[in-house]
């Protein structure tokens, strides 16, 4: 009987790949997967669409520059922009950026330079890092795809046939590698600022592409795993960007398994494939040299409490696809020399080495995701089924609780009922009043309906898709996700954005056009920047103005700036939600002295 072929739908990001030559693997090597046919069922492409832009867009649509990191960054690109800093050496109020990584400056920088003037300038700022949280869930895509066809990572043979096609089972893998990915709690948040640290999230994914295609494509692969470089090298990862480099020169060099292209083996000799990657890698590691990228202090935590946090991040941060990778590395593990485990469990480990020596190590251990959601999709074809009943039933409660929660809240900031959910807005967030949007209830009742009629999908005993046990939990992440940024999004911007504390100092100013400022972090000088008209300058330049803000932790260096009774304390702002963001507003009361 003729297999009948796939048609292909919405083929930009996740298209039906191009049949590559059936690999079967060698009967010395036994292989954990032991998948029919049936069990390798396609997830439909338009739902998969429709779950990654459910997840790219809330987040980066609507709200405002959240601290710290991200309204930081986009003071440094709103700097540059306007050009009041220089591309290669940005600079705020004199301050150079605390987290290195010159290529997310510039793209939000130039993407603020093109947008028109009718777009707000941090609306432009996102634009690219939307495309770079795309590119990441598109390239890890199709990194897991074709490490699922290398000849280890296929399912056994059956003896009368039936068994999984290569094709078929390989998009199966990779299904539930993105939706692994999506699942990680610790994607969220940081996947949705402009920070350099989603820049380096899709250098590596493209790194990760390349390299897991390089042996089946000869022109798109070398170019993804250059660009993986020079974008790690650029955003303030060359050493992680030489280690992997020289790291995947080494597979590509030493590892035997057969590959195929279309029409047979590929002619391309793996020393000429390795040659490369190392060009590459020395290539980006000489522009971070040049443009002064490689500044790397590592420090490893000192004390037991440190450590202690380091695991808590750990688990939560990388969760599910971390229980997942460590089931998979114990089913494979008389594979672990293979290509298609090698390669991502190579990656977790150096990016592992670097999160326990990088300052932030959350934003450090962003870049585990995508070979950790690798891992996790090759245990998916050995997991026991009370397994994968125990993760839909953890998974429906967990989610389904968190949406209940966030409803509940959002009922209560808006008709007073329940009390309690609205007493405790009212202490966290004083000052708050809650807004409301039609379009914002319209949206999360459709996920919510849609969350429903997926669980009532997943509890069928019929299905028996090879993905299905990551659906529930990719789901979960997205609607809870899709909640809070359209419920709670007012609410979000009140308690994480400087909006409130910047209205709260402006009746205090009157009509000031200029101000000093004392001990301001660099969130709070791009804050003042972007909120309000004044022109800033630190306390003692030429210059003088009759107003002076202080930040409440700088008071231990207070006096020496207040000395002499120039200065009389106007106003103590406080920040509605965080305590310790508070600002002291003082007003000159002496003439400044002639020189």
């Amino acid at each position: 009987m003729q297999k009948r072929q796939p048609v292909t739908v919405l083929p930009f990001l996740f298209p039906d790949p191009a049949p590559i030559a059936p690999i079967l693997p060698p009967v010395n090597q036994p292989t954990p997967a032991i998948v029919a046919q049936a069990a390798v069922r396609r997830l439909p492409r338009l739902a998969l669409w429709l779950l990654c832009a459910t997840y790219v867009l809330p987040g980066y649509l609507g709200r405002e520059p959240w601290k710290n990191a991200d309204m930081t960054a986009f003071g440094y690109m709103a700097e540059i922009a306007r050009g009041a800093s220089g591309w290669l050496q940005p600079r705020l109020m004199g301050l150079a950026p605390d987290t290195d990584g010159l290529l997310a400056y510039w793209l939000g920088a130039a993407a603020i330079r093109v947008a028109p003037s009718w777009l707000a300038p941090d609306l432009a700022a996102r634009l690219p890092f939307i495309l770079m949280l795309a590119i990441t869930l598109a390239a890890s895509w199709w990194a897991v795809y074709y490490l699922a066809r290398s000849p280890q990572a296929q399912p056994v043979a059956f003896a009368f046939g039936g068994e999984a096609l290569p094709a078929d089972y390989a998009r199966a893998i990779a299904d539930g590698g993105l939706l692994a990915l999506i699942a990680s709690l610790g994607l969220a948040q940081m996947s949705h600022e402009t920070t350099p640290a989603l820049a380096q999230l899709a250098s590596l994914a493209l790194l990760f592409h390349g390299v897991a295609a390089l042996p089946y494509r000869p022109l798109l692969p070398p170019l993804t795993a250059l660009l993986g470089l020079l974008g790690l090298a650029l955003s303030g990862a060359p050493a992680l960007a030489l280690l992997l480099g020289l790291g995947a020169a080494a597979l590509i060099t030493f590892d035997s398994s057969p590959v195929h292209g279309h029409d047979g083996p590929l002619t391309v000799p793996r020393l000429r494939m390795a040659a490369w990657l190392v060009g590459a890698t020395l290539l980006a590691a000489g522009f971070a040299a040049l443009l002064g990228e490689w500044r790397w202090q590592p420090a490893l935590p000192q004390n037991g409490s440190a450590w202690r946090s380091l695991g808590r991040l750990l688990v939560w941060f990388t969760w599910p696809a971390l229980a997942l990778a460590l089931w998979t590395v114990w089913r494979w593990r008389r594979q672990l020399a293979s290509r298609h485990l090698a390669w991502p469990l190579g990656i977790v480990v150096v990016v592992a080495l670097s999160a326990l020596t990088a300052p932030a190590a959350d934003r450090a251990l962003l870049l585990a995701l995508p070979p950790l959601a690798a891992l996790a999709a090759f245990a998916l074809p050995t997991l026991r089924r009370s397994v994968a009943a125990l993760i839909d039933w953890f998974t429906l409660l967990f989610f389904t609780g968190c949406a209940v929660v966030i409803w509940v809240i959002w009922i209560a900031m808006q008709t007073g009922f329940p009390r309690q959910p609205a007493a405790n807005v009212a202490k966290l967030a004083p000052g708050f009043t809650p807004s409301f949007s039609l379009g914002a209830l319209i949206v999360a009742l459709a996920a919510t309906l849609a969350w429903c009629w997926l669980v009532k999908w997943r509890v069928g005993r019929h299905q028996r898709a090879l993905w299905k046990s990551l659906v529930l939990p990719a789901s979960g992440a997205v609607l809870s996700w899709l909640l809070l940024t359209t419920l709670w999004l007012p609410l979000l911007n009140f308690s994480l954005s400087y909006g409130p504390l910047v209205q709260a100092i402006t009746p205090t100013l009157g009509r000031a056009t200029c101000a000093e400022t004392h001990g301001l972090t660099r969130a709070q000088l791009a804050a003042f920047r972007f909120y309000s008209p004044l022109t800033l300058q630190p306390t003692g330049d030429a210059t003088h103005c009759d107003w002076l803000l202080v930040n409440d932790s700088a008071l231990s260096t207070l006096p020496t700036v207040t000395s002499g009774g120039e200065w009389t304390l106007q106003s103590r702002v406080r920040h509605p939600t965080d305590r310790d963001k508070n600002m002291l507003v003082y007003r000159r009361t002496l003439p400044v002295a002639n020189p």
